[in-house]
């Protein structure tokens, strides 16, 4: 059953295999790199990893820094965070799943479905991995709804993963069922057949052998999501030569093992499949109308209700941690029906701020929040919030009725919170007193303040960033505002 496709296929990432090591770079990024993660850190993350016998270079003398990249990018690709640049510098961001993952880093149990989410939340295409972006689909809820398919008897075979799962492009209803029918067909071939199928694409296939078989596997049983079980030797592929090298090509065994789901885990997965599925659209990084930094915060703010609840993480700081991620929600107003409530949580969202009192008002004729900024003991400031909710892009803002409404309260400025809208728009706000802030940026904002237990979030550098942008959208400044606060004292 020969397949006709091309040479794209899904990048699983192949740097590191050992679970150890991932921690171990984790912890070290967030405690002693302090999230900065310049040349200069790299280096001495180095020293450190070596230390722990975590780390040999073939070149101790230069040092090269290709082997720690490939350890930062290892998280990234894992979900535990992204890299950003701010003024000229490299700094980690942790993701509510990293952050999460870390603060139960001696208790193997709740890791183990603490990564589980993280496999939730890949997708193709994904920011850490480069993976064409014709690729839109969940490789990972791909990978474990076959193993829950009662068809294939809790079973997945790696020359199935090998020689078919990894070039699907997209995933619906159809291309499943499509997918598990050439699956089950593919298992009446034997070793000898195999071997001379995967020799028709060596140098394509080599690929998905080398990263399934010898990585990511032995990653993922190290977590205890699976278990591995040995099976018949197929055939050796081999990579392409490269030009001018004097080296004979290194031959990667592929075998007929197959993988199941952890019995730990699979109640979990199970759970998590009743509210995301393998059918889902991924997040799109090229977005003509959103900041791509903003598409990459959505893809790693990804932190499932479900996980807090199967981990006991019910207590006050997940209930405050709840108010961020339901501005994200609300600000979608996917059924036309949150908007009210998008209102209730950004008053909550405002009043965080110590020196705010933010007060709901809402209906045609008033601002949607009116808040006061104590800036000391003598001095107050009004301004105004509006809430676009909405399930598309926001067309446009009426400045002329935000003035109203401003004036209404004798406010100073006008924040306008939404989800997205469309590039016109900021040619409404231009030369006005108005600022649009995302809401996923500010859900950001306010996340890390309650993540790291700042209990006096000081509301004067939200008000700096504003009176200096007046009639433009300050979410990049906000954002770096919290890479800033959080990579020097994380």
């Amino acid at each position: 059953m020969p397949r006709i496709l091309d040479s794209d296929k899904w990048i699983l990432y192949k740097h590191t295999s050992s679970y150890e090591m991932v921690k171990a770079v984790a912890l070290d990024v967030k405690n002693s790199c302090k999230t900065d993660i310049s040349d200069v850190e790299r280096h001495r993350m180095q020293d450190r990893l070596a230390a722990l016998d975590l780390y040999k270079t073939r070149n101790p003398e230069e040092k090269p820094l290709d082997s720690i990249n490939h350890r930062i990018n290892t998280l990234e690709y894992w979900m535990f965070g992204y890299e950003n640049k701010i003024n000229g510098e490299n700094k980690f961001i942790f993701s509510p799943l990293g952050n999460l993952f870390l603060k139960y880093i001696s208790n193997e149990a709740k890791l183990r479905k603490i990564f589980t989410a993280m496999l939730f939340a890949i997708q193709l295409q994904h920011p850490a991995n480069g993976t064409s972006p014709d690729f839109q689909l969940y490789p990972f809820r791909l990978i474990l709804r076959l193993l829950l398919d009662e068809r294939l008897g809790g079973k997945l075979y790696n020359n199935e993963v090998e020689y078919l799962v990894v070039f699907e492009k997209s995933v619906t209803p159809q291309s499943y069922e499509k997918l598990v029918a050439e699956m089950l067909k593919l298992r009446e071939v034997n070793a000898t057949e195999m071997a001379a199928l995967f020799k028709q694409n060596e140098h394509v296939y080599v690929k998905s052998v080398y990263e399934w078989e010898y990585y990511t596997q032995t990653l993922l049983e190290q977590v205890g999501i699976i278990k591995r079980f040995s099976g018949e030797l197929v055939c050796k592929l081999y990579h392409p030569t490269k030009t001018n090298s004097r080296s004979n090509p290194t031959g990667r065994k592929a075998t007929l093992g197959y993988i199941e789901i952890s019995e730990e885990v699979k109640p979990f997965i199970e759970k998590m499949f009743t509210q995301y599925s393998c059918f889902d659209t991924p997040i799109s990084l090229s977005d003509s109308e959103r900041l791509y930094v903003d598409c990459v915060k959505e893809i790693y703010n990804f932190y499932p209700q479900i996980l807090l609840e199967e981990i006991g993480e019910d207590d006050d700081l997940s209930k405050l941690l709840e108010l961020p991620k339901l501005i994200e929600e609300y600000s979608n107003n996917p059924d036309n029906d949150t908007a009210y409530l998008f209102e209730d949580v950004l008053t909550e969202g405002f009043n965080m701020f110590y020196n705010v009192e933010a007060n709901k008002r809402g209906g045609a004729a008033h601002t949607d929040i009116e808040c006061l900024y104590k800036i000391n003991v003598s001095r107050r400031k009004k301004f105004a919030v509006e809430s676009k909710s909405t399930a598309n892009k926001l067309l446009g803002i009426n400045a002329g009725r935000l003035r109203e409404h401003r004036e209404e309260i004798g406010g100073d400025y006008t924040i306008v919170v939404t989800s997205r809208y469309v590039p016109a728009t900021k040619r409404d706000i231009k030369g006005t007193p108005i600022v649009i802030i995302l809401a996923s940026t500010f859900a950001e904002y306010l996340y890390n303040h309650i993540f790291h237990e700042v209990r006096e979030i000081d509301y004067k550098d939200f008000d700096d960033i504003i009176v200096n942008n007046l009639g433009k959208d300050v979410s990049g400044l906000i954002s770096d505002l919290t890479l800033n606060k959080f990579a020097a004292n994380s």
